[in-house]
């Protein structure tokens, strides 16, 4: 009982505040399975690197999730997300190109967990998220316009062509795109719940389950996946095909999700689970 009480406390510390800046035994703690990954992976972030993939960041799945059927869940009416997956953060000639989320490897997990979806026959949401929406006849606050205007204003000499461009899906996931799948701009904060066509085509499909990809993880997939528990839906986050701004804020988002919103589990996880979650729908 003491060392679980340690564990709990370590968690709450870790969440209040600890981020990056934890030490690899308290990262351990707070339900990570490699402490010397992470340690590893702090030592690459302090000289400006980044891993390859997040994969190592992923915890463990919280004790709550654990009574779990995830096979199950994915065998229910289940949508395929993807959220701000575009040219922006995918080209070095992106607005937000400064990310080198091309060298992470989002994209390829998420080419995986789009292909295991697309023969299940998931419905398919492609939701960009344009930060040149300052740009645009689009109604904002004060708020709105300083934010959007600060992320744009070295761009003063785009195009209209180039801000489209911007926005669009990068050629390796435009290719995966097939007739009847949405594609559609994020337009709130960080819910694609308002002012988009999700929340009535998951009612109308009688969706229970969602998969959610994309970037950026502490943004838009953390509250998508809030907003999908809080509209009684079952969210699950693949964690190594989504993306923070900077890596090293992932661990603790990661934790974050994990812990109270929405199972994380990596893509190769996610494969397993959907190859039994087939034989359940052979069944039904």
């Amino acid at each position: 009982m003491s060392e679980m009480n340690d564990v709990r406390t370590s968690r709450r510390e870790f969440l209040v505040g600890a981020g990056a800046a934890a030490t690899a035994a308290t990262l351990a703690l707070a339900g990570f399975a490699n402490a010397k990954e992470l340690d590893t992976a702090k030592k690459v972030w302090a000289k400006g690197e980044l891993l390859p993939t997040n994969k190592s960041l992923i915890p463990p799945l919280a004790p709550q999730w654990e009574s779990l059927d995830l096979a199950r869940l994915l065998s229910y009416p289940t949508m395929f997300v993807s959220i701000s997956q575009n040219n922006s953060l995918y080209s070095p000639e992106g607005g937000q190109g400064g990310e080198r989320q091309w060298e992470r490897g989002s994209l390829e997990a998420t080419i995986k967990v789009a292909n295991a979806c697309r023969e299940a026959n998931f419905p398919f949401h492609w939701i960009g998220y344009d930060i040149f929406l300052v740009h645009n006849d689009y109604p904002m606050t004060e708020m709105d316009r300083a934010q959007y205007a600060s992320w744009t204003a070295t761009y003063q000499d785009w195009s209209a062509e180039k801000i489209k461009w911007d926005g669009e899906l990068p050629p390796e996931l435009k290719k995966l795109v097939r007739p009847g799948d949405l594609e559609y701009f994020e337009i709130a904060h960080q819910s694609s719940f308002i002012g988009t066509p999700l929340r009535v085509n998951l009612a109308k499909r009688g969706i229970k389950t969602i998969v959610f990809v994309g970037i950026h993880l502490d943004w838009c997939i953390e509250g998508n996946a809030r907003a999908a528990r809080d509209e009684g839906y079952m969210p699950i986050v693949v964690g190594d095909a989504c993306a923070c701004q900077k890596q090293e804020q992932e661990p603790a988002t990661f934790e974050r999700i994990n812990n109270f919103f929405a199972p994380v589990i990596d893509s190769d996880r996610f494969l397993e689970l959907m190859a039994k979650a087939k034989t359940y729908r052979k069944k039904a």
